[in-house]
């Protein structure tokens, strides 16, 4: 028998990247073979031949960047990527509240119903992992339901979609570990929403207005002030169809005609009283990005996501509390079509303190939607912020219908306690001054541990030795500017020094003791320092939109670290590294 080596490539390849995105870029050859047999026991009287097929994947993986493996993961196999353990959040999920009326659906169908224009932001998480978290809720309680993604890109002329955003978006749900069961895009559905746009105009439960018509447009604005109906209102439901199908045909301009919904007139929200289900845009003026000028008849927002709701068959919509007009105009077509209305849960407005939620901010800002010194998705991903930190916040806000308010320190707070753990340690200094350690006889050895907390990740050693009796090292400009003729430093894990002299741009001192019991004794701080083959480098670190560079040194072993991969800088941040000698700075 012979190996299907397309078919061995083909598994290795997703058990190495899988492998690799876990363990800080490195796949192991044990556990990506073990795996391979695992998902096909047949290779085993193979090995010989699957093991030299998996190690040439292993080294091609190997030498992707962190970045590389995760994008080749998640355009591959999604679903590995995606496949956060539910125990993390579990408790979260637990206490969720449940939804009202949960026991009369035999399926509990959720959405997350995006508007393609821009991409999602750390605002826009919130109903997408609420959503999705209800999902896991009620399959934990052994109960059927449904998450269904809907793009809502139905108003090409305000709202113009952008095209790379449906697939950006599906990413960034992706990353957040979201799974969807349905995907619907409401620029696909034009001719199901004139369909039921002719059954309401038949049941008299909407009208159009038009130029030519005795209710112009300007008639039916008329009559939302006045209260009194426009001649059209109380037509025969032959009228109102004649009209729509003049609209379909072309035979109006943008503005000259509207299909409007019956609701109440008197109505104490003038929002609420007859507003607008249809109307045209020119699409040759603006194009839609997908069916390009195909329609000039588009349905609003309220009547796309009526009609959607039910076809779709959601049971519980959860959205933000200034949806709640909605929920009331969208009440009209339950009505008239004798549909039944979901279960509608609105929770607070969330604020996000210290950073700009706003898309058509973030638009005017002209800077790519990836970039870490905003809050989408995407930007805060490249910066280094983990997605269970997003859910921890989210859960932890929940669905209270009182306002919330979060900010940037709580986002870092819960992504800290992700990162921490996993993050070995390093010494770098920035602005790096020159320290000359003068009567050094014999070489000095430092050994670090790669984390305080995890000794069995081992240790580092620095070894520095003397030329002429002279050692040198650099500390950051920080810790120079602090120190003084006779102070007493210590090296971190290297000696205690006393500084002789100082001059404008270093340091001249000398050996005063090696324990770390005499640096107490006379309280000497403890810095960070690195040897005179410290790798050059630089950190980007963003200051509210503006993004800064430190410049300086770090330890030679940082060289080694993988691009992608989460450290710290012991006494300046963790950082993300990106490429050999640039660094990313995450929060401190």
């Amino acid at each position: 028998m012979s190996v299907d080596k397309d078919r061995v490539k083909d598994i290795a390849l997703k058990h190495a990247l899988i492998n690799a995105v876990k363990f800080n870029g490195k796949a192991s050859m044990n556990a990506v073979i073990s795996k391979v047999f695992a998902e096909d026991p047949s290779l085993r009287p193979m090995a010989k031949e699957v093991a030299q097929i998996v190690k040439e994947v292993i080294d091609y993986v190997n030498s992707l960047s962190i970045d590389e493996q995760r994008n080749l993961l998640m355009s591959k196999w999604p679903e590995a990527l995606g496949e956060r353990k539910v125990e993390t959040y579990k408790k979260g999920i637990e206490d969720l509240p449940p939804l009202p009326n949960d026991s009369k659906y035999e399926v509990i169908t959720l959405r997350f119903a995006p508007n393609p224009d821009f991409v999602l932001h750390l605002g826009s998480a919130r109903p997408a992992i609420i959503n999705y978290a209800y999902k896991l809720k009620y399959e934990g309680l052994g109960k059927k339901a449904k998450f269904i993604l809907r793009f809502e890109d139905t108003d090409p002329r305000t709202k113009r979609p952008l095209p790379e955003a449906y697939d950006a978006i599906k990413e960034d749900l992706r990353w957040l570990g979201i799974r969807w069961d349905e995907e619907y895009i409401q620029s696909d559905r034009l001719g199901i929403y004139y369909e039921i746009a002719r059954k309401i105009l038949e049941k008299g439960g909407a009208y159009v207005a038009a130029k030519d018509s005795g209710c112009t447009p300007d008639d039916w604005k008329k009559s939302k002030v006045t209260g009194k109906p426009c001649k059209n209102r109380d037509a025969d439901p032959s009228v109102n169809l004649e009209l729509f199908d003049r609209m379909l045909e072309g035979h109006y301009k943008e503005g000259e005609a509207v299909m409007v919904i019956k609701t109440d007139l008197q109505h104490p929200d003038p929002s609420v009283r007859d507003w607008v289900a249809m109307r045209i845009i020119d699409t040759t003026k603006y194009p839609h990005p997908r069916v390009g000028s195909k329609y000039i008849v588009w349905p609003t927002y309220n009547f796309s996501v009526s009609v959607d709701d039910h076809l779709m068959g959601i049971t519980h919509i959860l959205r933000a509390q200034e949806h709640s007009v909605n929920t009331i105009k969208q009440s009209f077509i339950y009505v008239h079509m004798g549909w039944e209305q979901p279960e509608a849960i609105h929770f607070g407005r969330l604020k996000i303190v210290g950073m700009t939620l706003s898309k058509t901010k973030l638009k005017a800002l002209g800077i790519k939607w990836d970039d870490i010194r905003l809050p989408t998705l995407a930007g805060l991903r490249n910066r280094g912020i983990q997605p269970e930190a997003i859910w921890n916040i989210m859960l932890q806000v929940g669905v209270k219908p009182t306002d919330a308010t979060i900010s940037s320190a709580n986002l870092f707070a819960e992504n800290r306690k992700i990162i921490e753990p996993k993050a070995n340690r390093y010494m770098a200094v920035i602005d790096p001054i020159k320290v000359i350690i003068e009567g050094v006889t014999e070489e000095l050895t430092a050994k670090l541990p790669m984390h305080p907390s995890y000794p069995e990740r081992g240790f580092r050693t620095l070894t520095l030795k003397p030329i002429n009796n002279e050692i040198t090292v650099f500390i950051s400009k920080s810790d120079y500017d602090k120190a003084g003729p006779g102070s007493v430093i210590r090296l971190m894990e290297l000696a205690n020094i006393e500084v002789m002299s100082k001059g404008s741009d270093s340091l001249t001192a000398r050996i005063h003791s090696r324990d770390l019991e005499s640096a107490r004794r006379v309280n000497a701080p403890i810095i960070q320092w690195v040897p005179p083959n410290g790798l050059p480098m630089r950190v980007v670190r963003p200051e509210d939109l503006k993004l800064v560079e430190d410049v300086g040194l770090a330890e030679p072993g940082v060289e080694q670290v993988s691009n992608g991969e989460i450290i710290q800088f012991m006494r300046y941040g963790f950082v993300k590294k990106v490429e050999r000698d640039r660094f990313i700075y995450v929060h401190d």
